[in-house]
């Protein structure tokens, strides 16, 4: 019997049995032993929770609002192709960027608003966001490396989007699922996550016994030697 059926059925069984650190732990025993982004990317909110499909973006640091023209003139456009990135954003989508040095802030209560509306589920920057205090009045679920009010518009730009992006060696293809709360966001490849979340759960649900056991006063060893789970 099938668990879940679609994106929509995925992601609320996700929040309300699942947890980043029982995926990461089955994704190791499947081999998959680097799938954590960097523990500095850390959400607004200790409440915060993102779960979604990778809509990866690249940016790239500029040194003025003009000047270059790139192949297709995008690089002369203020933000480059930021705005249209964030307008392509679809429901349950998760804005994710890298490639910025860490001068600015990549992210922001205007983006938030607007990704918002087309339904997406978060945004997650490997650098700083800013406007903090509109985001949380939003509840929009934003992961970055802090807060930072300089802003990107003469200092860097969106070159590509919907394109795969690698952050301090974890990568990011469009279709991934990005799974984070305060403990860490997992990187769930789209080949890979059907058997992921079956095992997640089926360890999360075990979890539970073992934790009524050790409750009742078994041992660790004991308890991880009859359920192979701690």
């Amino acid at each position: 019997m099938a668990l879940w059926t679609d994106d929509d059925d995925l992601f609320a069984l996700a929040r309300r049995e699942l947890f980043p650190a029982v995926v990461g732990d089955v994704m190791d025993k499947m081999g998959l032993l680097h799938q954590f982004l960097p523990a500095a990317m850390r959400p607004l909110a200790p409440d915060m929770v993102v779960v979604g499909r990778a809509m990866p973006v690249l940016e790239t640091d500029v040194f003025g609002e003009t000047g270059g023209v790139g192949m297709d003139g995008s690089v002369n456009r203020p933000f480059g192709l930021m705005f249209r990135a964030l307008d392509d954003l679809r429901p349950n989508e998760v804005y994710v960027c890298t490639g910025a040095s860490p001068r600015y802030a990549l992210w922001g209560e205007l983006m938030s608003l607007r990704a918002g509306k087309l339904g997406a589920a978060g945004a997650i920057v490997d650098g700083f966001s800013r406007d903090t205090d509109g985001i949380l009045a939003l509840g929009f679920p934003t992961f970055s490396r802090g807060s930072y009010a300089q802003d990107q518009g003469p200092r860097g730009k969106v070159i590509d989007f919907r394109c795969p992006i690698e952050l301090d060696g974890v990568r990011v293809a469009p279709g991934d699922i990005v799974f984070g709360d305060r403990d860490g966001v997992c990187v769930i490849p789209h080949a890979a996550e059907e058997e992921a979340f079956r095992r997640a759960l089926e360890k999360a649900r075990g979890e539970k016994l073992v934790r009524q056991a050790l409750e009742n006063g078994m041992g660790a060893a004991e308890a991880f030697e009859h359920f192979g789970i701690m």
